[in-house]
C-alpha cells in the first residue's frame, strides 16, 4: 500500500503541485481513507519527502542506465534531457516552485542531491567527450560542469523565465544547444547540428 500511495501522490504532486494537493485529495483518488495514508506517513511533510526521494532515485537509476548505453557524449546529454522531461511530465515549474516555497528544507536537500548527481555525471561526460575529440581539450571540467548545472536549473526559474512566455522543454533544449556550442570541437559540432535537425 505504501508504494501505491507514493506512486499516486507523486503523479498528483507533479500534475498539480506539492502545496495544492491535499491528503484528502490523495485518499479520494485512491479510494481509501486518510487514516490509511497516515498509517504509512506521519504527515504531509513526511509524504512529500518520501515522494521527492523516490522521484530522485528513479531518475538517478534511469540516468545511470542511459550512461551505460555507450552513446557519444553529445547524444547522451540529449537522451538524458528527454528522459528527465518524460519523468517530470515536461517539468512544469509550478510543482517545484511550490516545493521550494512551502517545503524549503525538502527542496534544499533535493537540490543538493541533484547537484551531486548531475555534477558527477557531467564531469564524466566532459572527460569522455574530450577523449573522443568531441569537446575542446583545454576545458576546465569542474568549472564547465558547475556552469552546466547552474544554467540548467536557472532556465527553470519562473521569475527569470515565466512559464507563460517560456516552456521548460523549449528553454532546456535551447540551453543545451547554447552550452554545447561553447564546448564542442568541429567534429562535435557536426554531431550536435545533426541532432538538432532531427530533434
Amino acid at each position: 500500500m505504501r508504494d501505491t500511495i507514493l506512486k499516486k501522490a507523486n503523479e498528483m504532486f507533479l500534475a498539480y503541485g506539492f502545496k495544492s494537493v491535499t491528503m484528502d485529495d490523495i485518499a479520494t483518488e485512491l479510494g481509501i481513507s486518510k487514516k490509511t495514508i497516515y498509517q504509512h506517513f506521519a504527515n504531509k511533510n513526511d509524504l512529500v519527502e518520501a515522494c521527492t526521494l523516490e522521484l530522485f532515485e528513479n531518475i538517478s537509476c534511469g540516468i545511470d542506465n542511459i550512461r551505460e548505453q555507450g552513446k557519444n557524449s553529445i547524444e547522451e546529454i540529449f537522451i538524458i534531457r528527454d528522459f528527465m522531461m518524460q519523468q517530470l511530465r515536461n517539468e512544469d515549474a509550478s510543482p517545484f516552485y511550490q516545493l521550494q516555497k512551502f517545503f524549503p528544507k525538502i527542496f534544499s536537500c533535493l537540490h543538493k542531491k541533484q547537484f551531486d548527481k548531475m555534477n558527477g555525471c557531467m564531469m564524466d561526460n566532459l572527460k569522455k567527450g574530450m577523449e573522443h575529440g568531441l569537446y575542446r581539450h583545454e576545458l576546465d571540467i569542474d568549472f564547465i560542469s558547475r556552469l552546466y548545472f547552474t544554467g540548467l536549473t536557472g532556465v527553470k526559474n519562473n521569475d527569470v523565465f515565466p512559464t507563460d512566455q517560456y516552456s521548460i522543454p523549449d528553454t532546456t533544449k535551447k540551453f543545451l544547444e547554447y552550452h554545447l556550442r561553447a564546448i564542442v570541437t568541429p567534429k562535435g559540432l557536426n554531431i550536435l547540428e545533426g541532432l538538432i535537425k532531427t530533434d
